[in-house]
């Protein structure tokens, strides 16, 4: 006897169910439950807040997630005017402004945001004779800056291609000029299009504000992964991976929201569209 569409897919359901199922059972046996507790869990990392033990929570937060929220807000501020700036230039009628706009996308999406930021901090200075504002640090935030300005600026580009030609073409025809037109009319509706992306991109420096490691910080400029691998090789946590694992759930804190707005925002146009 046949058996039916709708039977063979619960049976099929059921079966994936009981694969993952068995798949848990095993890691639950097979881990070493203690060993993972010693090292991502250990007592003097996370505190007892019950008992007015705190941990390395408030380095963490006080010196770790602020500096890293300060320096992608300078990398997505600044980045931001020069992606406008870029994305202007792209879509110029002049040619070598097109030219030099899009050599320079082109050229910074196509290099690792690491090489850049080394670039910055100590292949530049030294090449030029320069010293970055804010030292190394600064140079490595400049580095972000290149980086997410080319990546901002296809994303603004492409928002004011968005913006129906009608709306520039009614401007002009009220009698605004070209610069005015771009500025009070085609921007505002581009940006009102780009916002989710733009939020993709402030989580995304977000987390490349790691990538500073490698410049080398004084006490205080520690940004959180950098703070975190300090905790492990010479603080109250040395030796175990806890400070990195209370790292993951800081930045699980910062971002999630932030994704859940993007999709939000998404949902939000769409449903306008």
């Amino acid at each position: 006897m046949t058996m039916k569409r709708t039977t063979r897919k619960r049976l099929g359901r059921a079966a994936l169910y009981a694969v993952l199922l068995g798949l848990l059972v095993v890691l639950y046996l097979a881990a070493d439950w203690g060993r993972i507790q010693e090292n991502f869990f250990d007592a003097d990392g996370w505190g007892n807040p019950l008992k007015g033990d705190w941990g390395t929570w408030p380095d963490l937060i006080t010196i770790g997630v602020k500096n890293t929220l300060i320096y992608t807000a300078i990398a997505f501020a600044v980045g931001l005017v020069l992606a406008v700036t870029l994305a202007l230039m792209r879509l110029s009628p002049v040619g070598p402004y097109r030219w030099l706009a899009t050599a320079y996308i082109e050229f910074f999406r196509g290099l690792p945001a690491l090489l850049v930021v080394l670039l910055m901090a100590f292949g530049i200075p030294i090449a030029f004779q320069w010293t970055p504002p804010g030292g190394t640090v600064g140079a490595g935030v400049i580095g972000l800056i290149l980086v997410a300005g080319a990546y901002m600026a296809e994303t603004i580009r492409a928002g004011i291609q968005a913006v129906p030609k009608g709306q520039a073409e009614a401007a002009r025809s009220l009698g605004m000029s070209a610069g005015r037109t771009t500025v009070t009319v085609v921007l505002p509706q581009a940006f009102r299009i780009v916002i989710p992306p733009l939020t993709n991109e402030f989580v995304l420096l977000i987390k490349d504000t790691a990538l500073l490691f490698v410049v080398g910080f004084a006490a205080d400029q520690r940004e959180l992964t950098t703070l975190a691998r300090d905790l492990i090789t010479s603080g109250p946590t040395t030796g175990t991976s806890t400070s990195f694992i209370q790292a993951a759930f800081l930045y699980l804190l910062i971002t999630l929201p932030l994704t859940q707005l993007v999709s939000w925002l998404e949902r939000r146009q769409q449903k306008a569209r």
